[in-house]
């Protein structure tokens, strides 16, 4: 196990990783920057593989959970990236028709993350769906990096299509009762934010750290949101301003919150981004938030 402490680590150090994680900096930039806080017995190689995602010590659900049912299933994407991958994940015993979740990832395809996030909606009572918005390039290749760049590649508008698809399959999906919400994060929560714009019969949004849409474009949300913010994540929280006031003009039904003092991924349990108060919290509230919406 890495011997970096969090608490070591500056925070300009984080602000970098962010930069490198959403395309503003390429990672031969990225090295060079980090190579200035690699001092006191830090080298940049450590500091590299402190700020990489842990899948292998941190995913929550086991593969073979007793509890829940997973499979990966296609859907057609007419609009989007046409035959689309996603794993569907269930719990076992239910005797009733579940609400749905579409559960968005990152800017980097499904990874092991956010099929975690999936599995554990599933033991909270729901159906999730977890689209790759990759499959028509090949899929998550197994590496965050060149998910990125892989997800670079793509046209988002057309992969907003890819989660609408989904919401529909899961809405018509025969084990579902109808009420289809979605959580999502970083990009997720931007595709979460939108499709609460684009679809009338969405039930609930979670956006995680999500860009807020067009002013002109929160009359037609009829969703109920809870928006979760990081304190420390300025390049997001910036516009939550103009985005409040537009849903407060608009009379839409909103609950927001902005976690002090974490940094944009808080939610995310594989990186030191990690804030396991803020994130448990987040996720209590958002469990919450689906069972008072969608069951």
């Amino acid at each position: 196990m890495n011997q970096i402490k969090k608490e070591d680590i500056k925070q300009e150090v984080f602000d970098l990783y962010d930069d490198y994680a959403h395309n503003r900096v390429n990672r031969r930039d990225f090295m060079q920057k980090l190579s200035l806080y690699a001092v006191g017995g830090l080298t940049v190689p450590s500091l590299m593989s402190f700020l990489m995602p842990d899948y292998k010590n941190t995913l929550q659900v086991k593969k073979d959970d007793p509890r829940i049912t997973s499979e990966y299933i296609y859907y057609d994407s007419p609009k989007g990236g046409g035959r689309i991958k996603a794993l569907l994940s269930k719990p076992v015993d239910s005797q009733k028709k579940l609400g749905g979740i579409v559960v968005v990832h990152e800017n980097r395809g499904l990874n092991p993350y956010i099929e975690d996030v999936a599995k554990r909606a599933a033991i909270a009572g729901f159906i999730t769906i977890a689209p790759d918005a990759l499959t028509p390039l090949g899929g998550y290749p197994g590496d965050d990096d060149k998910g990125r760049e892989m997800q670079s590649k793509l046209d988002r508008n057309k992969m907003l299509e890819d989660f609408i698809s989904a919401f529909n399959y899961l809405k018509n999906h025969k084990d579902c009762n109808g009420k289809v919400g979605v959580v999502g994060f970083c990009f997720g929560g931007w595709i979460a934010n939108m499709m609460a714009v684009e679809l009338p019969d969405l039930a609930a949004a979670v956006p995680f750290y999500g860009s807020q849409p067009a002013a002109e474009d929160v009359p037609k949300i009829q969703a109920p949101l809870l928006l979760q913010y990081a304190g420390l994540d300025t390049r997001i929280t910036e516009g939550w301003p103009v985005y409040e006031a537009a849903l407060k003009a608009n009379h839409k039904q909103y609950t927001a919150y902005i976690y002090p003092n974490v940094n944009h991924g808080f939610h995310n349990d594989t990186t030191p981004r990690y804030d396991k108060d803020a994130a448990e919290l987040a996720w209590h509230r958002t469990i919450d938030f689906f069972k008072d919406k969608l069951q």
